[in-house]
């Protein structure tokens, strides 16, 4: 009962800890509207602003993603909470394009390592038996987060205007910073063992734990493929993201605030979709993690394609479609990125969850680097329906990539049964 009520309070904490993140990352899709016309900034420029948040994202998740590995997952955590706080506090105040680069360059930066650190804590509290369900009920944190951003967004839109969107919510992240300081710990830190895990860090047998550069991670069995399928995924994510409040205000026609709580039907699909999708692989495909994963990531692409097809249809339609593509599109998300990636951590003795996680998930947020200015250029020269064309394709294409991963997956298990279980 002990180990139950660690393991309980530990998915709590990272689970707000994560979710808190999205309460300085939505803001910015919901103000779009508001630095167009108060501040003429155009679309191409407001997908540069996107870049300016995703590239350091990215950036340092992917080459520097030990952080959590080398200093510890609780002082990493607690750091980026508190930086990103920081960083959007006064973000309302200023006028200038340049300036809002910074700041949101800054919060990328910091909140590059939120994930590796959640992965590392939660992948030494559960077994490998329970990570699918766990990562998947606990990846309800993004999508979670996302609504929550996007309505706290919206609400003080709505109430104070655009400048006063962004000072509450860093308040709340560095108080969740301080709340991660306090009570974030490992089973080392209680001497716990958990019951069924392959690997454990105390074990005098145990090879030297060290990290691994970014050439050792690129060659390492079936990152390549769980990168690009992950680079593909979060690029369509993200458009919608970042881009679908704007294209039902502009091309839909409904209104401004309208528009911002509609989007969110993207995210409550994925809250569904994240908690459900770890269970349903395990009981359904007795655990093949990447073939149902190849086959969900496939079927939000024919989703995306009925979307584009009954956009004019009215409300319930684009919420429909929206709430079943997330479910699909973001259900994926904490496997590949979390459960997945901790076993692969634990192979042969290794402890590297952090590095192995940041690798994947910084790599497929290369995606949403590029994405907000070809967004912009696209919708300039060939109208919204040139984002919709392009997320078809790239979901498309990270179906193939899943598939590829699934098939060297089998390979390696035929080879090696007892170290490869993903």
């Amino acid at each position: 009962m002990k180990v139950r009520h660690h393991q309980a309070c530990v998915f709590a904490l990272t689970w707000m800890a994560y979710a808190s993140t999205y309460l300085l990352r939505k803001p910015l899709a919901v103000v779009k509207m508001d630095l167009s016309s108060e501040l003429k900034m155009t679309r191409t420029q407001l997908g540069w602003l996107d870049t300016a948040m995703f590239l350091p994202y990215a950036f340092v998740q992917m080459v520097f993603g030990s952080s959590a590995d080398k200093y510890g997952a609780r002082r990493t955590l607690a750091c980026c909470l508190m930086t990103s706080g920081i960083s959007m506090a006064s973000f309302g105040m200023w006028h200038s394009f340049y300036i809002f680069a910074l700041f949101l360059f800054i919060n990328g930066a910091a909140q590059s390592q939120a994930w590796p650190s959640c992965v590392k804590v939660l992948g030494s509290w559960f077994n490998n038996r329970q990570r699918n369900a766990v990562f998947g009920l606990w990846g309800t944190c993004t999508f979670a987060g996302g609504v929550m951003g996007t309505a706290l967004a919206v609400h003080l839109q709505t109430y104070y205007g655009w400048r006063d969107v962004f000072l509450i919510p860093s308040l709340l992240l560095l108080s969740m910073g301080l709340l991660v300081v306090l009570f974030l710990h490992t089973p080392a830190d209680y001497e716990i063992v958990i019951q069924g895990k392959d690997f454990v860090s105390s074990s005098a047998d145990a090879p030297e734990h060290v990290t691994m550069s970014f050439i050792q991670l690129w060659s390492f069995p079936m990152l390549k493929e769980l990168a690009v399928s992950m680079f593909c995924v979060k690029i369509v994510r993200y458009c919608v993201f970042m881009w679908l409040p704007m294209y039902l205000y502009e091309q839909l026609h409904y209104g401004k605030g309208e528009s911002g709580m509609l989007s969110t039907s993207f995210e409550i699909g994925g809250v569904a979709g994240s908690a459900a999708l770890g269970y349903l692989i395990q009981r359904l495909l007795d655990g093949q993690t990447l073939k149902g994963s190849a086959l969900v990531i496939l079927a939000s692409t024919l989703s995306l394609v009925c979307f584009l097809i009954t956009a004019s249809w009215g409300a319930f339609f684009n919420i429909s479609l929206m709430m079943i593509t997330g479910a699909l599109n973001c259900g994926v998300d904490p496997i590949l990125t979390g459960s997945v990636p901790a076993e692969l951590a634990e192979w042969e003795g290794r402890d590297i969850q952090a590095s192995i996680s940041g690798f994947i998930n910084g790599f497929g947020s290369l995606g949403t680097v590029v994405m907000g200015p070809v967004v912009g250029v696209l919708t300039e020269l060939f109208g919204w329906s040139g984002m919709l064309y392009m997320i078809i394709v790239l979901s498309l294409l990270g179906s193939l990539s899943t598939f590829r991963g699934y098939s060297i997956w089998r390979r390696l298990q035929e080879e090696n049964p007892q170290q490869v279980k993903a």
